[in-house]
């Protein structure tokens, strides 16, 4: 087997990566489009193609989905919680064996640095180990109804769960639906963006490798419009998870409602990180870094706005652009400290975010520009940005950019930081950097957010429950909480 070096280095020098399945991955098998029909996948890093992949449409969407509820009603939702627990963690082994190549594919397909895409792999073995060992805990409730009755509650599998995926975090956010649908006794369906998507395919691979039944995992590619719509409007899905833009969440959303579909909608952010006076300098910068540069910003959960306390602001921010720009561009496959946006069109939303700012006349501290791998001149690329300090009402403040650009915002103390973070239409995390855990606590429990990190952005795992609040979304995925979005529950009442 290969290094990941001489992946890596095999992949830099051929601009490509052997082996990689063009087709659906349906009812145990891959097979072409119903069309014929394939598509490009793009390396960002370059701004090349590097592979095909099948162009899905309705007619793959259908058939994927009737393996699935076939797969589900004559085997997987009567398959014993204790050999569901035994697959997935096979499974999680086996995602391990394979992390060096899942990296190299995640990071050409996404253009994360492979540091990053190295961590999301190892992130996706942890799902599946974690849901493996809640297969057999997952246990309802006995009612107190008297002596003469005896009442339950079953925790039964919805059916068949849809997972549309996004193209920023494609292998983590499919085992964080994949993992636990499997677990509750789902079948799936999963389409991953047309941007991203080979390591959705890998993983139903690896997942039929374990010893999951043919059928209870299946993958259609395409776009949107042709494979993820079908989906979110076909009568015989039960469940959809969704995670991407308001827009795209809002449409999902009418779709199912003609059928009557549940749905967990994970969208947009404009997270703020909350620092104050008393913190610890240090970790706050490192912290405030981390939440806006990795991924190049391209994070629904990223630290965007800056909410630092005036007695600090000053020295933070000119600290914070001495970093920023000493930050590392290029080639994922190089691992540079920024990597490329992720496709040609997030690169020119994120700039006509910049124009019109610049046309407003708002201060851009450094960066706000596009750029290019600077060993090649080629790829996607913004600079590392920070922006001076806006009107509340700015879409640089509102508005979700989905990039490398941080905006400031002054407070002058913490009930004002409070106030300006709550002030957006968006309650997806927040950040808070402070010495006292008191206030720390307070501030929490007054934050309108699915979920606060202390003194670490991006603070837990696979066991914190995540989701959105407000245009963010609604219902939650990782941890048990997670878990319990692809179960219906059932009431037994009986007289004895």
């Amino acid at each position: 087997m290969a290094t990941q070096k001489q992946l890596i280095d095999d992949a830099l020098s051929s601009g490509s990566f052997p082996g990689l399945p063009q087709g659906h991955f349906i009812d145990g098998a891959y097979s072409a489009a119903a069309s014929g029909r394939v598509m490009n996948s793009l390396d960002p890093g370059r701004g090349e193609a590097f592979a095909e992949f099948a162009c899905g449409d309705a007619a793959d969407v259908d058939a994927a989905v009737t393996s699935a509820r076939r797969a589900f009603e004559a085997v997987w939702r009567d398959t014993p919680a204790v050999e569901r627990g035994r697959i997935l963690y096979r499974a999680a082994a086996l995602i391990r064996e394979q992390a060096a190549s899942l990296a190299v594919v995640e990071c050409l397909d996404s253009g994360k640095p492979i540091g990053e895409a190295q961590g999301d792999v190892q992130g996706a073995a942890r799902a599946f180990e974690y849901y493996a060992g809640a297969c057999d805990k997952l246990q309802g409730d006995t009612f107190p109804l008297g002596p003469a009755y005896l009442g339950y509650s079953l925790h039964e599998p919805v059916g068949v769960a849809a997972q549309i995926i996004p193209w920023n975090f494609p292998i983590s956010t499919a085992a964080r639906g994949i993992a636990p649908a499997l677990a509750a006794g789902c079948a799936v369906v999963a389409k991953p963006a047309e941007q991203t998507p080979f390591t959705a395919l890998r993983l139903a691979e690896i997942l039929l490798e374990a010893g999951l039944p043919a059928g209870v995992c299946n993958v259609v590619t395409g776009t949107g419009a042709d494979a993820g719509a079908p989906l979110a409007a076909h009568g015989e899905v039960d469940h959809i998870t969704f995670t991407g833009s308001v827009a795209s969440g809002t449409a999902v959303m009418k779709a199912a409602a003609d059928n009557v579909t549940r749905v967990v909608l994970e969208l947009g952010g404009k997270s703020p990180v909350v620092v104050l006076g008393d913190c610890d300098r240090e970790a706050a910068l490192d912290g405030v870094m981390g939440a806006i540069f990795e991924n190049a910003g391209q994070i629904c959960s990223a630290g965007s706005r800056l909410i630092v306390e005036r007695s600090l602001h000053d020295g933070f921010v000119e600290e914070l652009c001495r970093r920023a720009e000493k930050l590392t561009l290029g080639h994922g496959l190089r691992n540079p400290q920024l990597g490329p946006v992720n496709s040609a069109e997030q690169l020119a939303r994120i700039s006509g975010f910049m124009e019109r700012a610049r046309e407003r006349g708002v201060e851009v501290a450094t960066g706000g520009a596009e750029t290019a791998d600077p060993q090649t001149g080629k790829g996607w690329f913004f600079q590392p940005t920070i922006v001076g300090v806006p009107g509340r009402d700015d879409e640089l403040v509102q508005e979700e950019i989905f990039g490398p650009v941080l905006t400031v915002q002054v407070a002058e103390d913490a009930d004002h930081a409070l106030a300006l973070a709550n002030d957006s239409q968006y309650a997806l995390v927040a950040g808070i950097y402070t010495g006292s855990f008191t206030l720390a606590h307070r501030l929490a429990q007054r934050l309108d957010a699915g979920q606060v990190y202390i003194n670490e952005y991006f603070a837990g795992g696979i066991e914190v429950p995540f989701g959105g609040n407000k245009k963010s979304g609604f219902g939650r995925e990782k941890g048990l909480e997670g878990l319990l979005s692809y179960c219906r529950t059932k009431s037994v009442a009986a007289r004895i």
